[in-house]
């Protein structure tokens, strides 16, 4: 079974290699990739609702659950799985060439893909709106990370699958346990 996603990953991958890829498709991937690095979009706006939080305690809270998610997400993603399962990329694995520096970490699960998740779910649990916009996002994340040839299809999906649980994990239990409650935005 294992082998069947292999190979089904590697022609998706292949085929947007062959037909998708031109320069200025590159340039906007490249930079929407480029804003998840290190999860520092995400680290921004944390620190810009902790800030406005001075002020606003929902928006306080909205960016500690926020943080809580990503950080969650971050360990069970980036510490546990990607060692774990030690997949390689897939321009180590097909040959072909990249226009993004090469990763030093394994491919599956996609950090980039599980952090936007992880953020979204954040989002959408504090404001529906936004949350909105949000989840685009990370679907747009998750899709830089196909074309740039930086992850295998199936590295995309389950990190965008691990970023939404452990975020709603993380903020089950900040409910059960009332910790950083406040009246949410629906």
């Amino acid at each position: 079974m294992l082998q069947g996603i292999q190979f089904i990953d590697e022609q998706i991958i292949l085929w947007i290699q062959a037909h998708m890829v031109n320069p200025i498709w590159t340039k906007m991937m490249v930079f929407l990739s480029t804003l998840g690095n290190h999860g520092m979009i995400f680290i921004a706006l944390g620190i810009l609702l902790l800030l406005f939080g001075i002020r606003y305690k929902n928006l306080l809270y909205a960016g500690i659950r926020l943080f809580l998610c990503l950080g969650t997400t971050a360990l069970v993603c980036n510490v546990i799985l990607k060692p774990y399962v030690a997949r390689l990329r897939p321009y180590d694995v097909l040959g072909f060439p990249i226009v993004v520096p090469p990763l030093a970490d394994y491919s599956f699960p996609s950090g980039h893909t599980s952090a936007a998740f992880a953020a979204a779910t954040a989002i959408y649990a504090y404001h529906k709106k936004w949350g909105i916009v949000a989840y685009i996002f990370a679907v747009c994340m998750g899709i830089s990370r196909l074309y740039l040839g930086v992850h295998f299809p199936s590295d995309v999906l389950m990190g965008g699958i691990l970023g939404f649980v452990m975020a709603k994990i993380t903020l089950w239990v900040c409910k059960k346990y009332h910790f950083f409650e406040n009246n949410m935005v629906k």
